[in-house]
């Protein structure tokens, strides 16, 4: 498979014609809903983009075969329209946090080549499974299309694609289409010409992938069957941009027989512990200990929480699951699962459960009132803690970021020879 000289160009999408019922045709990426969730985004609309994501078939008809006849039939029937050259895609979604900060992501919708890891312009930071990958690629052999995009991250060490997005944004001309999806405000502008070519090309290489790491390697994995395509649907927001939020994922864990006060003598190896109060707000309790250690809380039934901050002396260097490189080891997410998490789902004898949310206030709910066996809250990991870690080659524990907003599937989609 050879390399394109540009990584990220402009390319001819697909749109919703229907622009004024936008808000019902959209959904989050496929690996994101629920089944429960599924079927909201299903009956809101016939057309909505998640029968063609997540696609269901009646009887033995092949699910993709069934994605792939519905897609061809929208765009016979004009419920897609193709937009008439090649252009970038504009996107501001305003949101807001958990914690009730309000932010303005802006990225673009672009082409992005689709080529090895090996050539290290496109770098991740995650592993991925067999599962995912299969049943991606099944999708795009049927439908041919990226119905889709992936999330990458551009340095952007002269900040000028973020200045000429933003520009975009702020700029004089109204939106091309808007949309409402689970609370988050969508404007989208196409931008072709030399525009579209100057913000492609301010997406230099490298980029590094934030989520979608079973799509990339899915599309790479079609490209060396198809060799139309060549690139994929990327969206590229600049690590200068200021709305590019990273939550934590904070770990919830349901047992039954587990001691956590037993434990306090082996986390006290590596910890310092302390008790918080009842009327301490545990968020920016923990977020101050963070600012120079890695910090966590341990929260508990009727508010017995602990906040454990890394000992300067912690005997760390015998601990090789903590990561294989600095970058990784560094993480308060490897040394917290490592140290913390683990520690509690193998300590009792009944099988225990554990479940992730970027929801501090909803993880600690659940333990303080004895929903949950415990919370560990966590601080989250930095943008350029993932840009480190790609750099070296590694990949971060499982559930180490969670990029909001999530990028909105359906906005606009892009056949593999656009």
């Amino acid at each position: 498979m050879g390399v394109d000289s540009l990584l990220v160009t402009p390319f001819t999408g697909e749109r919703y014609a229907d622009g004024a019922a936008l808000s019902r045709l959209i959904a989050p990426p496929y690996d994101v809903i629920s089944n429960e969730q599924r079927r909201r985004y299903a009956a809101a609309d016939p057309h909505n983009i998640v029968h063609l994501i997540l696609p269901e078939a009646a009887g033995d008809a092949n699910r993709y075969r069934a994605a792939a006849a519905q897609l061809a039939a929208w765009r016979a029937a004009g419920v897609f329209v193709r937009d008439p050259g090649p252009a970038v895609y504009v996107v501001a979604q305003e949101f807001q946090t958990p914690a009730g900060e309000r932010h303005m992501r802006v990225g673009m919708f672009a082409a992005a080549a689709t080529e090895p890891y090996e050539t290290r312009r496109i770098r991740p930071h995650e592993k991925t499974h067999r599962g995912p990958k299969v049943d991606r690629l099944e999708l795009l052999r049927a439908t041919h299309t990226n119905l889709e995009s992936i999330f990458l991250l551009a340095p952007d060490a002269d900040g000028a694609l973020a200045a000429g997005l933003r520009a975009v944004v702020q700029g004089p001309r109204p939106p091309d289409a808007t949309a409402e999806l689970d609370g988050v405000t969508i404007r989208l502008w196409v931008v072709s010409g030399p525009d579209a070519d100057r913000l492609a090309g301010a997406a230099a290489p490298p980029l590094y992938i934030a989520d979608g790491h079973h799509r990339f390697e899915t599309a790479v994995a079609y490209a060396g069957e198809n060799p139309a395509a060549r690139r994929l649907l990327a969206f590229v927001v600049s690590t200068r941009d200021p709305g590019l939020v990273v939550l934590p994922t904070h770990r919830v864990i349901y047992a039954g027989d587990r001691d956590l006060q037993g434990l306090e003598p082996e986390w006290r190896k590596y910890f310092d512990v302390q008790p918080v109060q009842p009327d301490a707000d545990p968020v920016a309790l923990l977020a101050a200990a963070g600012r120079e250690r890695t910090a966590c809380i341990v929260a508990t039934e009727g508010k017995k929480d602990r906040l454990l901050v890394l000992r300067q002396d912690a005997p760390l260097g015998s601990i090789v699951e903590l990561g294989r490189t600095a970058a990784v080891r560094s993480l308060d997410v490897a040394v917290v699962e490592r140290l913390v998490v683990q520690e509690i789902l193998a300590s009792g004898h009944s099988t225990p459960t554990l479940t992730y949310t970027p929801n501090a206030a909803a993880a600690l709910e659940l333990a303080h009132l004895g929903k949950a066996l415990a919370a560990v809250l966590l601080n989250p990991t930095r943008v350029d803690q993932v840009l480190a870690v790609a750099d070296a080659g590694d990949v971060m524990p499982p559930k180490s970021t969670y990029f909001i907003p999530k990028v909105p599937s359906g906005l606009v989609l892009r056949h593999v020879d656009a």
